[in-house]
């Protein structure tokens, strides 16, 4: 089985996941944008109650918002061959007693997560969104707060970006917090566009095919 079958079979399993049915208010919607030749990862959180409606990740203010801090339009972003888009939730999971939405199912990153992300291409920019995606892409190394492990950005650059979510909830943030739109999303910014040239550059020139092979993994088995 190739790589890309590989993904394709565990984007089927995840697609019609179920475990978590009885617990979700609107009943089980995976949502999940995954290749694997992307390599670029958008970590984030769980969707949201129009991202379920639609079946498309990011389809909301949240997404709007994000795209502008990457530099990227919805066609890019939504080019599976080029960005991976993983949250720790896969299904939108209700409403929180204090507003909000309630956490990310525990059930899909142990489930799921660790063999998916074994399958996918290694990620050149990985954009950890939120606080849940920070304890599980970042573990020990993420700050004691979600504006701690943001503002120390730089301790993981240039491989990961820690972010808080782009949700419109967390306008009041941002506020309180100028010098991440200041002094990171212009970065950030740079750093997709990077990203996004060197993978095309890979497909373009065979190191990644269309099967998800790598031209590495090809030449060790030649030696």
């Amino acid at each position: 089985m190739t790589q890309a079958e590989t993904v394709a079979c565990l984007l089927r399993e995840i697609r019609a996941c179920r475990l978590c049915a009885e617990a979700l208010p609107l009943g089980p919607r995976p949502v999940v944008q995954a290749s694997a030749t992307a390599r670029i990862l958008v970590a984030a959180q769980a969707p949201g109650t129009r991202v379920h409606a639609t079946g498309v990740p990011f389809n909301d203010p949240s997404g709007d918002r994000l795209r502008r801090w990457m530099g990227v339009d919805r066609a890019t972003f939504y080019d599976a061959g080029l960005v991976n888009i993983v949250p720790m939730g896969f299904c939108y999971p209700g409403r929180a007693g204090r507003g909000g939405d309630r956490p990310p199912r525990r059930e899909c990153a142990r489930t799921w997560h660790d063999r998916l992300f074994a399958a996918l291409a290694p990620p050149r920019l990985t954009l950890v969104i939120g606080q849940y995606a920070h304890a599980y892409h970042l573990g020990a190394e993420r700050g004691a707060t979600l504006t701690d492990t943001v503002r120390n950005w730089r301790r993981f650059w240039p491989h990961r970006v820690p972010m808080p979510h782009p949700s419109p909830r967390n306008t009041h943030w941002l506020q309180k917090n100028p010098w991440f739109e200041a002094e990171l999303v212009p970065r950030l910014r740079d750093r997709v566009a990077e990203a996004l040239d060197a993978a095309r550059a890979d497909l373009a020139d065979g190191e990644i095919r269309a099967d998800g092979a790598h031209r590495a993994r090809r030449k060790e088995k030649q030696t």
